[in-house]
């Protein structure tokens, strides 16, 4: 009788390594995408398995996990889930009315198979948000930043110093979403937007903070430390292995 204890909390957590909860925004689109598989069962069977396929894969591409904060003060957290794509200096959108300062800006860049729910970096008002159209290139070259489709927070912190946030639209995402307005009070790691099917999230860091990643590096949305405000440790290297 004992050899049974100790099963079913064992399979649950087995179950939520891989069903993950789904953000609302995603609904109607695995809607649709079940109806079109329903027709290409009704075509060819093969066609349908496909869809069921992608139906999978639209519902994945939705979730939208618990994950855990860490919450000393200081701490910049990624604010999507991707690879650091870039490092670079540059100054904010000019939209956002901060000064027009180079700053260094780290680059996340989200494929179709990331988590793209978006989360605050820090804790803080939303001193300004601004969209702005724009092109649709690959969101992994240099000039998105300029050229694409774009959504820019500024965030004041407790202590008076910005932090800037843009999402980024890439050659396949057509949608950015973000969920609050200027003036809202977000606390680190919460949920404030998000971008659908492939995209980048640009952070630029106030003026004398250094980022604690390196290009390359694995990123998760509301956990991984991007920087510290009160570390004087300098610019990280990264080594592929």
């Amino acid at each position: 009788m004992q050899s049974g204890k100790g099963t079913a909390p064992h399979s649950m957590n087995m179950l939520a390594t891989f069903i993950k909860p789904m953000h609302p925004e995603g609904r109607r689109f695995v809607v649709i995408f079940a109806a079109i598989t329903f027709v290409l069962f009704w075509i060819w069977n093969v066609l349908g398995w496909i869809g069921v396929g992608l139906t999978i894969w639209c519902y994945y591409f939705f979730r939208d996990p618990q994950r855990t904060t860490p919450i000393r003060e200081g701490l910049i957290v990624s604010p999507a889930d991707g690879v650091v794509s870039q490092i670079e200096k540059a100054a904010p959108p000019p939209e956002l009315g901060m000064p027009d300062t180079a700053l260094t800006r780290v680059s996340v860049f989200m494929n179709v198979f990331n988590c793209h729910v978006n989360r605050a970096p820090v804790a803080g008002e939303v001193a300004a948000l601004a969209y702005r159209p724009g092109k649709f290139l690959n969101a992994s070259l240099d000039k998105a930043s300029e050229d694409n489709e774009r959504n820019s927070l500024c965030l004041q912190m407790p202590d008076g110093r910005q932090i800037a946030v843009v999402q980024i639209a890439g050659l396949v995402a057509r949608r950015i979403v973000c969920f609050i307005e200027k003036g809202a009070a977000l606390q680190t790691g919460e949920r404030f937007g998000l971008i659908r099917f492939g995209s980048r999230l640009d952070v630029y860091l106030p003026e004398g903070v250094a980022p604690l990643v390196a290009v390359g590096q694995g990123m998760i949305a509301g956990e991984t430390v991007l920087a510290d405000l009160k570390s004087d440790e300098p610019h990280r290297d990264g080594r592929t292995a």
